[in-house]
């Protein structure tokens, strides 16, 4: 919506640098300021449908991060893995899984009208009792939840049955899926049942707007609407106008942030920065301008996948992958190898000079945190998409 009064302007690259700054992606935040699950907190969660993708958030916006500080914390039940913003999944601290996704239930409730044609004559409060007794009693795969609700209703579709289970229970994704270095299927529970504690009251809104500003700010209501899922969003920021400071961008959209959030100069660096497919940096807003050249949205994205993202100069200047080779067993007398990891760069332009290095110093940071290969590389060149 165009601001009917004069706000004070904020340029693209002042937007991106307010929001780079609050993301922590201009300078990486020290572990005596900021923990694994502190970050976690601030950032509102981290997109995970992907095992990795949080682990790499993380480095990228962390300094002294080794993944184990977030495994751990998996482990530990203190963050999980559930469906919450926009109908992805993930990861969230133990007490935003039991807020947050009440919350945005109203959200899960809309998803479900597109399944309506395969949930006919579906009781959908007695499919979310049969759901959670079974995943209560142990957890259970989507498969296996499926094949029992289809003996209740052999005409429903049998996807529709999974959609419908998983946005009627907020059901958290157990490990040892989502722990580093390891694999598992996908096995489900309730959040409830996984915490140990029930999931709270719907909340009112305006303490998660005050936390997507703080995080994703200076924002519209259509951005934090986009980020969530949510809808109807006006009135709330109406609400809680007079706590907030107001500006408008470029093309004259009212733009609302935190009085005291940090607001960097235009000009401040921005440091390369690998961030990893879905990073919430690039989908929590409606206009991603102040990130991403629209030329480039495209080559992002492959169908529906996400390509990992190189961030240069604070903008989206090419896509990454990180292939490693496979350990190979010890030879007679001697030791396993650890194998070797390759680092490929692909930017969308030409890098100065000083671009580059800045960028090889950053792989080289990223593969000596993420990678246990006794040997890397980094190469500047394309990769087959």
């Amino acid at each position: 919506m165009a601001s009917k009064t004069t706000n004070p302007v904020l340029g693209n690259r002042a937007l991106n640098r307010a929001t780079l700054d609050r993301q922590l992606l201009l300078r990486r935040a020290p572990k005596s300021a900021m923990c694994a699950k502190g970050a976690v907190e601030h950032l509102v969660g981290l997109q995970a449908q992907n095992v990795k993708p949080p682990y790499f958030a993380l480095a990228a916006r962390l300094d002294g991060f080794v993944p184990e500080d977030l495994s751990a914390l998996m482990a530990s039940r203190e963050v999980a893995r559930l469906v919450t913003m926009r109908s992805t999944i993930h990861t969230h601290s133990a007490d935003d899984c039991l807020t947050l996704r009440p919350l945005v239930q109203a959200a899960r409730d809309r998803e479900l009208k597109q399944f309506r044609n395969g949930l006919a004559g579906v009781d959908l409060g007695r499919l979310g009792a049969i759901s959670r007794e079974l995943v209560e009693e142990q957890p259970r795969t989507m498969k296996e939840l499926r094949e029992v609700l289809l003996k209740e209703w052999p005409d429903g579709d049998p996807f529709a049955l999974s959609v419908a289970a998983r946005c009627v229970l907020p059901l958290v994704q157990v490990t040892p899926r989502g722990l580093w270095g390891r694999s598992g299927q996908v096995t489900l529970t309730t959040a409830e049942h996984w915490f140990g504690r029930e999931s709270e009251p719907v909340p009112a809104p305006d303490g998660t707007v005050l936390r997507y500003l703080a995080a994703f700010g200076p924002a519209s209501v259509k951005d934090m609407q986009t980020w969530s899922g949510l809808t109807r969003m006006r009135e709330v920021f109406e609400r809680l106008r007079p706590r907030l400071a107001v500006f408008q961008d470029e093309q004259g959209v009212e733009l609302f942030d935190l009085p005291d959030a940090p607001r960097p100069d235009a000009d401040t660096p921005a440091p390369p920065r690998f961030l990893p497919e879905y990073d919430n940096l690039l989908l929590s807003h409606a206009d991603r301008s102040r990130f991403v050249a629209e030329e480039y949205t495209s080559r992002t994205w492959k169908g529906n996948q996400s390509f990992s993202v190189l961030m240069v100069d604070g903008r989206v200047s090419g896509i990454w992958r990180l292939e490693e080779s496979k350990r190979s067993k010890a030879s007679q007398g001697g030791k396993a190898s650890q194998g070797s990891a390759l680092l490929t760069v692909q930017a969308f332009g030409k890098l100065t000079r000083t671009q580059r290095e800045a960028v090889a110093e950053e792989g080289e940071r990223i593969l000596t945190t993420m990678s246990s290969a006794t040997t890397h590389d980094i190469r500047f060149g394309t990769f087959s998409e």
